[in-house]
């Protein structure tokens, strides 16, 4: 039997875009939902029928193939020719509260066009987490480190003790809600779910609110804590403290506070990973005639053996002088490039030493290197 186009079926050209889809939908549904026609099937049928058009229509592939093939493409597909064959096994009802934003829990299209919606009034529930910003020194992360930050938070009121209550005031259930704080509302044929508007979400009746807090529970406070920053941290790590966020509304759980660190600019290393990276000068002298010497680490010293004649650019790995693994401990690598110094300014008697050198080695005559002069060679001979 034939089937009705999706296009048709929702009332719209094959042009249409995903707004223009989703409110062509939304019309469809409301006129034909079973909720508003009780024991009507035509009706019912309707609306799995559009269901199943929106279904597909909204997903990008799979209108691209009913574009193409029709209803064959899901048929070739083993996904058969009814709505919950076409939406994978998936209940037409639960297209229709993704569409008008009923079935996230709060807020959508849904509650903003029915009026409903569980916003109005507090929430009884846990308190928000707080992001703190903290910038610390490559060592501090390397070996570790405790520090003390200061920040501004709602903190329980200690007045009241965070029930929002003035002291030996009379709190009761509030009866509207029955203490749940929530209320459901009917809109229509729709019922919906919405915060109790007599306790304003708390569940509670407060006989006289508290004069420091006004019934919040909860004031803006500075709040000082001590952080153990762990050895091996990196840019971008991310610690917790618990319940140091901001405190929940009428003594409800705090939230948490969420450290991100930041390492500060090292004027001698840099930091990839594990592994740390530093460039030294060291002079021609030690270059040509090898010889050690003592470099800085993060944290203290190491030898370097320089060979005798070690070119510019040259890298040495001094091995477990990085910094040690967050989780595993392990330790990464220090990598040293080295650099040569050419003196810039020479005396007489280091001159005429010098130029005896250049002399006995045949540098004065033939100042490159004899690899460089024969691709120059090359090139000139080419011209």
């Amino acid at each position: 039997m034939a089937q009705d186009d999706y296009y048709s079926l929702l009332g719209v050209d094959r042009q249409v875009d995903a707004s223009a889809l989703k409110k062509a939908y939304r019309k469809k549904a409301v006129k034909y939902h079973p909720d508003k026609n009780p024991g009507d099937s035509s009706a019912e049928a309707m609306f799995k029928k559009v269901t199943e058009a929106y279904e597909v229509l909204s997903n990008e592939e799979k209108r691209a193939a009913y574009d193409r093939y029709g209803h064959d493409a899901f048929t070739r597909q083993g996904m058969g020719n009814s709505a919950s064959s076409s939406a994978g096994g998936q209940d037409p009802f639960d297209v229709f509260r993704d569409v008008f934003g009923g079935g996230g829990g709060g807020g959508g299209i849904f509650e903003e066009f029915f009026g409903g919606g569980s916003g109005g009034g507090r929430s009884s529930g846990r308190g928000s987490d707080l992001r703190y910003d903290l910038e610390i020194a490559l060592e501090e992360a390397a070996s570790g480190a405790e520090k003390e930050i200061r920040y501004r938070r709602p903190a329980t009121c200690d007045y009241c003790g965070g029930s929002g209550a003035e002291p030996g005031a009379k709190v009761t259930t509030c009866g509207t809600c029955g203490g749940n704080g929530k209320v459901n509302v009917s809109r229509g044929f729709f019922s919906v779910t919405q915060a109790c508007d007599d306790c304003r979400g708390t569940g509670q009746k407060i006989e006289k609110l508290c004069n420091q807090c006004r019934g919040e529970g909860r004031v803006n406070k500075t709040n000082t804590i001590k952080l153990r920053i762990p050895a091996g941290v990196d840019n971008g790590t991310q610690l917790r403290s618990t319940g140091n966020g901001e405190a929940g509304v009428n003594g409800a759980p705090s939230g948490d506070l969420f450290v991100v660190l930041h390492l500060k600019d090292h004027e001698i290393f840099e930091r990839s990973g594990d592994d740390l990276f530093c460039e030294i000068p060291i002079k021609f002298t030690l270059a040509a005639l090898g010889g050690t010497l003592q470099i800085p680490t993060l944290l203290s010293k190491a030898t370097l053996k320089i060979p005798g004649g070690t070119q510019s650019g040259t890298t040495f790995r001094l091995r477990e002088h990085g910094i040690a693994n967050l989780r595993t401990k392990r330790k990464g690598d220090q990598m040293v490039k080295v650099k040569i110094e050419v003196p810039k300014r020479l005396n007489s008697e280091q001159r005429q030493k010098l130029e005896e050198y250049a002399f006995s080695c045949g540098d004065a005559e033939n100042p490159f290197e004899e690899s460089f002069l024969e691709k120059a060679k090359r090139f000139f001979d080419k011209q």
